[in-house]
């Protein structure tokens, strides 16, 4: 098969992995779904539109995952009302951070079993919930009970089936074709089950049902934006030790599958402090003296170019020994950076205005 035709499928799919996800804030179940159901075929994609060795797609197919999933959580500070919730997903997106960093670094597949990943059914359950019902309305027991029984009764034997049974869905479909009358006819039981549950033992609807902004059912809409404090009277401010925290995790774990990465995971996870310190320092002084960005692209625009200003500094600065990243790998390593502060610093302040509201109550 020629080269050109791989290239070009390798970068439709990964464009796609790293775009679809940007509609999650927005479209939280659809764009997740979406996310989920590229994540399910990209390999059997892979296996038939293309001639590469897939023995490293375990690596980037986390790498993605996470990528998404994180893109998720951050849409969970915009969007949950329910702040057990909220502080539940953020447990399991953290535990399945630190579960697919130590499986990069000791390549056992085991470790992914150890943590699943819970989250990202987790905020699908929400999501379903959030379709028709106030998610407010759910006790601190349902949505904890519902955590842990995704995690026992779906993510666990999923886990094994994927990590440890190395079994892949679209394979063992493929090599057995009886059985997909059977799933079939599963998926059908289950959603026929669902809806009976909808529509016969749940509560009465709160809203109509709608797959756009979820915003239109918050109270908190006028929510205005803060400008980032690096300390918050004597101690730094925990929003910037979640940033520093979040990204330096992603950015490790997509460290280990990008190729010409020579750099230790401590000295990549100090230029990655230095950046996102800088980087709000230069937000902070820009939002007090009323610097208007107008659109969210315009602004990921000029903080992408001040991140790019502020790395070549920090490098003829601060050169963080003999380790080497390559300029086009420094490049996404940045644009992933300001992505996600990006998104960070703009959906924080919800969780916090409920917070404040919810103190107040």
């Amino acid at each position: 098969m020629d080269d050109t035709i791989n290239q070009a499928v390798f970068i439709l799919i990964v464009g796609l992995r790293l775009i679809l996800p940007l509609g999650i804030p927005r479209y939280p179940l659809a764009g997740i779904l979406a996310a989920l159901v590229l994540d399910a075929v990209d390999k059997s994609l892979f296996q038939i539109l293309t001639t590469y060795d897939l023995s490293g797609y375990q690596s980037y197919d986390k790498a993605l995952d996470i990528y998404y999933l994180t893109i998720a959580y951050l849409a969970t500070m915009r969007n949950w009302t329910n702040l057990t919730a909220f502080e539940v997903s953020r447990v399991l997106l953290y535990y399945r951070l630190v579960g697919v960093l130590l499986f990069e670094i000791l390549e056992s597949r085991t470790i992914l079993l150890i943590f699943p990943n819970t989250f990202e059914y987790f905020f699908i359950f929400y999501e379903a919930v959030r379709l028709r019902w106030n998610p407010r309305r759910m006790s601190p027991r349902l949505v904890v009970g519902a955590a842990a029984a995704i995690w026992v009764f779906i993510k666990l034997p999923q886990e094994y089936w994927i990590h440890v049974a190395k079994r892949d869905v679209t394979d063992t479909l493929r090599d057995n074709p009886a059985l997909i009358p059977v799933v079939v006819l599963a998926a059908a039981a289950i959603l026929g089950a669902a809806w009976w549950v909808v529509t016969r033992r749940c509560p009465p609807a709160d809203w109509s049902f709608s797959l756009v902004d979820p915003l239109v059912h918050d109270s908190d809409t006028g929510v205005q934006r803060r400008a980032p404090r690096l300390f918050a009277g004597r101690r730094l401010d925990r929003g910037l030790i979640e940033k520093i925290v979040l990204v330096s995790l992603v950015t490790l774990i997509f460290g280990h599958i990008l190729p010409g990465v020579e750099i230790s995971d401590l000295q990549l996870s100090m230029a990655v402090a230095l950046v996102i310190v800088g980087n709000t320092v230069v937000s902070e002084w820009l939002v007090r003296r009323g610097v208007d960005w107008t659109t969210v692209v315009r602004e990921f625009i000029a903080m992408a170019a001040i991140n790019v200003g502020l790395t070549i500094a920090f490098f003829y600065l601060l050169p963080l020994g003999s380790g080497r990243v390559p300029v086009g790998t420094t490049l996404f390593f940045l644009l992933l950076l300001t992505l996600l502060v990006l998104l960070y610093d703009n959906y924080r302040p919800y969780y916090l205005k409920r917070v404040e509201l919810q103190s107040a109550e």
